[in-house]
């Protein structure tokens, strides 16, 4: 009998669609015939070691019938896999698959759990176009930015946006070191030279939004307002930060305001002792570089970019990664809303110079369908932006924030559609809007922005 990477028995050929990914992007990652229910993390990290030890139990039910079932996971030793706690399974590991074979066929609409013993050093995922995704090392400790494919790089999973999942995530790591994870902190216990910190994210979450952010952080529960906004900061870095997030319970409110009830618990935030090129949002928490600390309030907009995603691209999904502009264009107008609010430039002011700047650019990219190249080009950002401006002015603003409203507590928790926003846009308005959403999503050259009263 042939043996696997790990010490598992080999399993036999895929039984044909049972590790198929339906991503029209991204095919390689996400798995078919199940959907994931919970994921129960338990992990240890060394710094020192650069070691990693997990333990991943996996809840989920099969869509049909399945004889084998895979999911994705990067370059670890793998210890052991069960299938409903029984003796170890076949499997094989390789080309970040990991491909299960339980004793016997798994029949349709069937709970059943896995779990992934695994250790090793964690490396980011390689890709293609974004450089490398997932866990990082720090000087001492960690952090995982994994958007879109990175989170395979320190736990098993099914890696595609539109299979959410409640999270437990466990994590034991020297005492010197604050960690924070997706979610609430339900405890944190001192055990000698390490300290267990347990996170539970009830709400449900795509893989790519969970995170561990591992440092000698001071932790600080700063912010105030009713939604409990802790943070995790260098020390050197407090009195900046204290000023740079000053007014982030304002743009909470604001938000809640425009967009609706905060889906969350709490939203944390953290900020690392190195820098970022950009930062980085997950599920109830968003990671910023020591660079976007100035004093100055000089990234304020980054922080309204990283809240507004709790709504759009956290709570609401996508179902497919080329609707990525319904994450990353309302990030970006709620950029300029705050500045609006603030008492900046108008989000009428920001769309003219948006729109200017863009008109001098290539004119070859269609937003509800950029092509994986292009799924963080700065100009689907900034003409996502501009297509819910040209919306807002169509609409009226009475309209148009009922609408957002309304998207956001139809869709919580769920995942979206390009299709299911401009369908819902419909509803509020007697002016027909296909022309709008033709030119502005699916033909590439800019339009002309409308003006109220067109």
């Amino acid at each position: 009998m042939n043996k696997a990477p790990g010490g598992g028995r080999a399993a036999a050929p895929a039984r044909p669609g049972a590790a198929v990914s339906t991503d029209s992007y991204l095919p390689e990652h996400g798995n078919g015939g199940y959907r994931t229910v919970r994921y129960d993390l338990e992990l240890d990290f060394r710094p020192s070691a650069d070691r990693l030890s997990g333990r991943a139990r996996i809840s989920a039910v099969t869509e049909h019938a399945l004889s084998e079932f895979s999911l994705d996971l990067g370059a670890f030793r793998i210890d052991r896999v069960l299938v409903d706690g029984k003796r170890p399974a076949r499997y094989t590991h390789r080309a970040g698959k990991l491909r299960v074979r339980p004793a016997r066929e798994l029949p349709a609409g069937t709970p059943f759990t896995v779990e992934v013993r695994y250790v090793g050093t964690p490396r980011p995922i390689r890709s293609r176009y974004w450089g490398d995704l997932g866990w990082e090392p720090l000087e001492y400790g960690a952090l995982v930015a994994a958007q879109p494919i990175g989170a395979p790089s320190w736990f098993p999973c099914n890696d595609h946006p539109s299979d959410k999942a409640v999270y437990r995530i466990t994590v034991t790591a020297p005492s010197v070191c604050t960690v924070l994870a997706n979610g609430t902190l339900e405890s944190c216990t001192i055990g000698g030279s390490t300290t267990t910190w347990v996170y539970e994210q009830r709400a449900p979450m795509a893989s790519y939004l969970a995170s561990v952010q591992i440092g000698p952080y001071e932790l600080v529960e700063h912010l105030g307002g009713p939604i409990a906004q802790p943070a995790a900061v260098p020390a050197g870095l407090l009195a900046p930060f204290a000023h740079d997030f000053g007014r982030q319970p304002e743009m909470m409110e604001l938000f809640q305001d425009l967009f609706g009830p905060y889906p969350f618990d709490d939203y944390a935030v953290v900020v690392v002792d190195e820098e970022l090129e950009v930062p980085v949002e997950a599920q109830a928490l968003s990671v910023f570089g020591a660079n976007h600390i100035d004093g100055r309030r000089g990234f304020e907009r980054l922080v309204a970019h990283e809240l507004a995603h709790q709504w759009f691209g956290n709570s609401l999904t996508l179902a497919d990664w080329r609707h990525i502009w319904l994450n990353e264009g309302f990030a970006c107008y709620a950029e300029w809303l705050w500045s609006e609010a603030a008492g900046g430039a108008p989000a009428s002011v920001l769309a003219t110079r948006a729109h200017t700047r863009l008109a001098g650019l290539p004119q070859d990219l269609r937003l509800a369908d950029p092509g994986v190249r292009r799924m963080f080009d700065d100009r689907l950002y900034k003409r996502g932006a501009l297509t819910l401006h040209a919306l807002r002015t169509t609409m009226g603003d009475t309209a148009f924030f009922a609408l957002l409203r309304t998207w956001t507590s139809q869709h919580r928790h769920r995942t979206v559609t390009t299709e299911q926003f401009t369908a819902l846009a419909q509803e509020y308005t007697p002016r027909p809007l296909d022309a709008l959403f033709t030119a502005w999503l699916r033909e590439p050259r800019l339009p002309a922005l409308p003006r109220p009263g067109d």
